[in-house]
């Protein structure tokens, strides 16, 4: 039971976010590089943030991810849908990435969903959606020379645990793997902890973010409308800040020998960008050094990371 040879790497979303934009002050990619570096990141999404691949050597950076998010409706895949995943995948395959991650992209009719797409009055894929959203998935993972993983992502047609459920089910094991991304489950309704003893090996790929509590309550409310406004409130937040079992969900990677990416991730941030960071890589460095100490002297049971946490709530600036 050990974590001794995962890599930690980042999404640097919070750094250079296409979809909000105005919320991430500009920064050169060289600097960005170097950021990441200083800060203890071994590994990153490929990002048009980031300085030409051959740049990234200096830094000991390398590309851990290749992420593609497919357009998709209630009736599967778009005809544009299948043409990107071969794009992505030739990203990869030029980026030497570890892993190919695949998602359905943000949907209309299901954004206004986010957080509640359990309700039975949610859109869902239909049985032809489900046929093509497969079909295309297993084209893909069959021509790809690297692992393939699909992650599961608010407002779109996988979300809930049941979503979940249904992929991994309906695909071939040693095709399709799961990129679990632990604030997502959550706000999907699961419990990430659940979903590593249920897929197990199966889980290949992590992207680590917390989930601040209160938005998400107003999200399932409806208080919030969609996702979209959701990151413009920082449903995401820092690791040990939120409603994540950080503590629970690295145990039972442990447990299962885990060796892929652990990639931190926080779409938005009431922070500076480098701080919110580097506040979620010591987290990380600290639950997993806390983690591998009960392993060896075999403790059991939930643990917090409050008394050692010192990531004090940053609410929204008053307007």
């Amino acid at each position: 039971m050990t974590l001794t040879n995962a890599s930690v790497g980042i999404v640097p979303i919070i750094f250079a976010n296409d979809d909000l934009p105005e919320l991430t002050p500009p920064i050169e990619p060289e600097a960005l590089a170097m950021q990441l570096a200083r800060l203890g990141f071994r590994g990153s999404q490929l990002s048009r943030a980031l300085p030409p691949l051959d740049c990234l050597d200096k830094h000991a950076l390398r590309i851990a991810e290749v992420y593609a998010a497919l357009p998709c409706t209630s009736d599967g895949p778009t005809p544009q849908a299948r043409e990107l995943a071969f794009e992505r995948l030739l990203a990869a395959q030029r980026s030497h990435a570890s892993v190919l991650v695949f998602s359905y992209h943000l949907s209309p009719e299901r954004v206004g969903w986010s957080g509640r797409a359990n309700d039975p009055a949610a859109p869902k894929l239909t049985e032809q959606g489900q046929t093509r959203a497969l079909d295309l998935l297993t084209e893909i993972a069959r021509a790809s020379d690297r692992p393939l993983v699909y992650h599961p992502h608010t407002g779109t047609f996988v979300e809930t645990p049941e979503e979940v459920e249904w992929l991994m089910s309906s695909t071939d094991a040693d095709l399709v793997g799961l990129c679990l991304d632990v604030g997502h489950y959550i706000v999907g309704g699961g419990d990430p902890v659940q979903a590593i003893q249920r897929y197990r090996q199966r889980v290949r790929h992590v992207h680590m973010k917390d989930v601040d509590g209160r938005v998400l309550a107003q999200l399932r409310a409806g208080a919030i409308p969609d996702f979209h406004e959701a990151l413009r409130a920082r449903v995401f937040t820092e690791l040990g800040n939120g409603v994540l079992d950080l503590i629970g969900v690295l145990r039972e990677l442990s447990r299962q020998d885990y060796s892929g990416w652990l990639m931190c991730e926080q779409d938005t941030t009431w922070r500076p960008a480098a701080e919110s960071a580097a506040i979620s890589r010591a987290v990380l460095a600290f639950a997993t050094r806390l983690v591998s100490s009960q392993a060896r002297n075999g403790s059991r049971g939930r643990c917090r990371l409050d008394s050692w946490c010192c990531t004090s709530r940053v609410d929204p600036p008053a307007s």
